[in-house]
């Protein structure tokens, strides 16, 4: 929903433009921090966090941002703001360990959660300092609407592919050939990420990876090449 509302706003702005293909893994990683990784650190946190305590940690992003700001973009910082981060930071621990500091200091802080809504505060802060980039070259309105676009198409293509059509060819696998069977093609798996890392991402593939390779696949062959010729024979 939130995708449809701004590509009618980018539209009625009269400010869409496709990004240049160098520009798609930039707006993909800040896809999946702002929507992907951001989402799922605070649904997590909020298991074991209580809303008020989440609710003061997430106070804390703009000192990650202010501090963010002046060590990577320069941002001058100034005494009045250097105290305030100081008092953030004290104010946090006081929150997370309900009043006793101390425990902190030796390495007691507060539950799983609380520390999953930290990271989500200095994460949001990570998200707007890579974010200054593109805003110098896209609006406001594209840069959000693409930044969300490729952020929901990676959850989309983990739901369609990765889950929905991964786990019906595996049931209809198991459903043909028998547990062992089923289960041994799963040796090549780390022989197709090899193959697709080597296009993709342009990694090297080793003489150890191409042996260890042609050792899976003939596993693979071994393990199906009876069942295959009862098929025949039948």
């Amino acid at each position: 929903m939130g995708i449809i509302i701004l590509g009618i706003a980018v539209a009625v702005r009269k400010q869409f433009a496709l990004p240049n293909k160098s520009e798609w893994g930039y707006f993909a990683l800040l896809g999946f921090l702002a929507i992907t990784f951001h989402q799922w650190l605070k649904s997590n946190a909020l298991q074991t966090s209580e809303a008020s305590t989440t609710a003061w940690i997430v106070a804390t992003t703009p000192v990650f941002m202010a501090l963010l700001g002046w060590v990577i973009l320069k941002e001058k910082l100034a005494l009045a703001k250097i105290i305030g981060i100081v008092l953030a930071a004290v104010g946090v621990l006081l929150v997370v360990s309900d009043g006793n500091i101390t425990s902190s200091a030796i390495g007691r802080f507060g539950a799983p959660g609380d520390i999953l809504i930290l990271i989500s505060a200095l994460n949001w802060a990570i998200i707007s300092v890579l974010s200054r980039r593109g805003l110098k070259s896209y609006s406001a309105s594209l840069m959000i609407f693409y930044v969300m676009s490729f952020g929901w198409m990676g959850i989309t293509f983990l739901g369609i592919f990765c889950s929905g059509l991964a786990y019906l060819a595996c049931y209809d696998a198991l459903q043909a050939l028998s547990t062992a069977e089923t289960g041994v093609f799963l040796y090549i798996e780390p022989l197709v990420a090899v193959v697709v890392a080597f296009f993709i991402l342009g990694e090297a593939i080793t003489g150890a990876s191409m042996a260890g390779g042609t050792v899976i696949l003939l596993g693979v062959w071994m393990m199906n090449k009876k069942k295959s010729s009862i098929y025949c024979f039948m």
